[in-house]
């Protein structure tokens, strides 16, 4: 019987921007080193996604030493530095969660007021931050992804989610930071426990998906699947799940190829 291994890390610096596939991805307190610790907020201080701008998909992220280079479609590149010191602290809203972050600066609200349309600011999550995701006894602190560190979806599990598809649909639609090959559909929904070279992973909730979904992630585009069909046969308690959310448990270093290790099973 073949193992399972890991086949992707993903990272999505700027909440809701592209991501960026790495062979190699640290852990740490919050996730994974740089996931989502950017994120953008309208005037109000509240959080902004592909749900209400779709456009977000079209910015391209790249990672520098000491910058993050965004890019977009008839923009010009702008930097934001990876370090930003300043003992300023704003109220963010992220879902119904309210956090100190940092505002970026002029130069990055002006950049993506212009690109979105509307005006809109940059914020940053310093590590005083508090927020975080407990769940089935585990907890952790989180960034400003959704609810909880991390994601994982099995490449099966998107083959037979294809299967059902008129079209086949690529993994970046459901955003991803660790994907994994080598066992049966869905085989993530029974897992309790995972090991993945010197860390363990607790996975503590399915993944409710959203329209962001039905997005493309090379157009902006929105359309209806693979919601409409997911809503088919994965539909639980109203809500579309696909993939699950992961607690970390310390600190390590996850490197694309390594063995992901069942510990326990869920009922």
């Amino acid at each position: 019987m073949s193992s399972t291994v890991l086949t992707q890390l993903n990272i999505y610096p700027i909440k809701s921007c592209s991501g960026i596939s790495l062979q190699a991805a640290e852990l740490e307190e919050r996730g994974f080193r740089y996931d989502r610790r950017w994120m953008i907020v309208d005037q109000n201080n509240r959080f902004v996604t592909q749900r209400e701008a779709p456009r977000l998909a079209l910015v391209s992220i790249q990672l520098s030493p000491s910058f993050l280079r965004i890019t977009a479609p008839d923009m010009e590149e702008i930097l934001v530095p990876l370090q930003i010191a300043s003992d300023i602290l704003i109220p963010v809203v992220v879902w119904d969660d309210s956090v100190n972050a940092v505002d970026v600066g002029e130069d990055a609200a002006s950049w993506f007021s212009e690109y979105l349309g509307f005006p809109a600011r940059t914020v940053f999550m310093p590590d005083t931050a508090d927020r975080s995701a407990s769940r089935d006894g585990h907890t952790s602190q989180v960034s400003f992804a959704d609810a909880y560190p991390l994601l994982l979806i099995s490449e099966a599990s998107l083959d037979d989610l294809n299967k059902r598809l008129d079209e086949p649909l690529p993994m970046n639609r459901f955003r991803p930071n660790l994907v994994v090959r080598g066992c049966a559909p869905y085989a993530e929904d029974l897992w309790n426990d995972i090991q993945i070279g010197d860390v363990r992973l607790h996975v503590v909730k399915p993944c409710e998906r959203c329209a962001i979904t039905t997005v493309n992630q090379l157009t902006g585009e929105k359309g209806k699947e693979p919601l409409r069909t997911l809503a088919t046969y994965r539909k639980r308690d109203g809500n579309v799940l696909f993939g699950q959310n992961l607690i970390h448990e310390g600190r390590g270093v996850l490197c694309v190829g390594d063995e992901v290790k069942t510990i326990g099973y869920g009922q």
